[in-house]
């Protein structure tokens, strides 16, 4: 399982109306810090299968839902649940971090 990719145009179906937890990534091709998450994304992706939606959306290409929600550096992960912003994770944290907001949320 991939992560989803998010836009602007799909947020609300993908994200705010989600019956499952959401966690997003919010990235950048040229962001190095992105780089180094996106392989964890990938492996939650995995992981949480069936129980979270994993995405990505690329700030460049998809501003609205950037500032909609404050993001104002990359990588931010934001972790929704019922449509709300449940947690923010900022910076490439280690996965065990991840997972331990993610679970929470759960």
């Amino acid at each position: 399982m991939k992560p989803v990719t998010l836009t602007d145009d799909n947020f609300e179906k993908e994200v705010i109306n989600s019956d499952k937890p959401v966690l997003i990534d919010f990235w950048a091709v040229w962001c190095g810090p992105c780089k180094i998450i996106a392989p964890v994304m990938e492996e939650l992706a995995a992981e949480y299968e069936g129980k979270v939606k994993v995405g990505k959306l690329d700030v460049d290409e998809n501003q609205q839902a950037s500032i909609k929600y404050g993001v104002r550096s990359i990588p931010t992960l934001l972790i929704f649940k019922n449509g709300k912003v449940k947690d923010t994770i900022i910076g490439a944290v280690p996965k065990s971090q991840i997972v331990q907001k993610l679970n929470a949320a759960l």
